[in-house]
């Protein structure tokens, strides 16, 4: 059968609208009841809220999902800021306020994983549980940022498809999991106007100084006090499962699970698994069978 992003919204009832932010008009991809608990996604670095189009209809049944251009990607508006981490933060307030919702359950990807992290220590009675995934925020190394500035930037002031294939590829552990639909999905959005300058704007977080002083601390992670899974993946190219271990380890009470064969986008790649542990986590349910031992 042919991947593409439709394929992966056959049959499901979702919708795309935009926010008023507090001012920042956001775009997003929602599916699930109005009724059902609240559900944030987060993306990564340079991505957007089609990261989880593979993962709505399975969070559509227990939840009223929410997937989010965060703030200068994608859709949604691109400030002429530097974006470090208390700007997604910021925004990420007015995406709940203007959603109407005191509290919802947050998973992040990468930066959104950062984004989340630090959320739940400002703002400790607005989140639920918490996922992060391949999170970003514990530590600096030079040759990963280098890679994914290259990458990114390459990409957004060329966005040819060549270009844009290749840092897709970056992502996966199996390269065939990157098709044409999602490579145009984000070739369009690289080539739009203001593109380019925004995820130059958003890559500071790979200049060393500044990325130091957004880092997480240990005791940041210890004041973490939302129930929270951090999963890994045993070929993430940001960092191995030993630091994801690290972080569950100064985060009181955390899960740590790795999912096997997948890269940086566990829940792109292995969606099945993916749905099936972060659900299992988020409803209350056993995730022993996805611990790591």
């Amino acid at each position: 059968m042919l991947e593409s992003i439709w394929s992966d919204l056959r049959g499901v009832s979702f919708s795309q609208g935009w926010l008023n932010a507090g001012g920042i008009p956001t775009r997003y991809l929602a599916s699930g009841e109005p009724d059902k608990p609240p559900l944030l996604l987060l993306h990564g670095t340079g991505g957007h809220a089609e990261a989880y189009v593979r993962n709505l209809r399975a969070h559509g049944e227990h939840f009223r999902t929410y997937a989010i251009d965060m703030l200068g990607h994608g859709w949604t508006d691109k400030p002429d800021m530097p974006m470090e981490i208390f700007a997604y933060v910021d925004h990420l307030v007015r995406v709940l306020d203007a959603l109407g919702l005191h509290r919802a359950h947050i998973s992040g990807e990468s930066l959104g994983g950062w984004v989340a992290a630090r959320f739940a220590i400002e703002h400790p009675d607005r989140i639920g549980r918490l996922v992060l995934n391949t999170t970003g925020g514990s530590r600096a190394d030079p040759q990963v940022m280098s890679r994914l500035k290259e990458l990114t930037l390459r990409a957004a002031t060329d966005p040819s498809w060549e270009f844009v294939k290749a840092r897709l590829e970056w992502l996966m552990h199996d390269k065939h999991h990157v098709n044409d639909d999602l490579i145009a999905t984000r070739q369009a959005i690289y080539s739009a106007p203001g593109s380019a300058a925004a995820m130059q704007r958003a890559l500071v977080l790979q200049e060393m100084d500044v990325r130091v002083r957004n880092l997480l601390t240990p005791e940041d992670w210890g004041n973490i006090g939302a129930e929270t899974l951090v999963l890994w993946t045993d070929h993430d190219p940001t960092n191995p499962v030993e630091e994801g271990q690290r972080i569950a380890s100064m985060i009181p009470g955390a899960k740590f699970a790795v999912m096997r064969g997948c890269g940086h986008w566990p829940q792109w790649e292995d969606a099945v698994t993916f749905d099936a542990l972060h659900l299992a986590f988020l409803t209350g349910g056993n995730i022993d069978r996805w611990t790591a031992k």
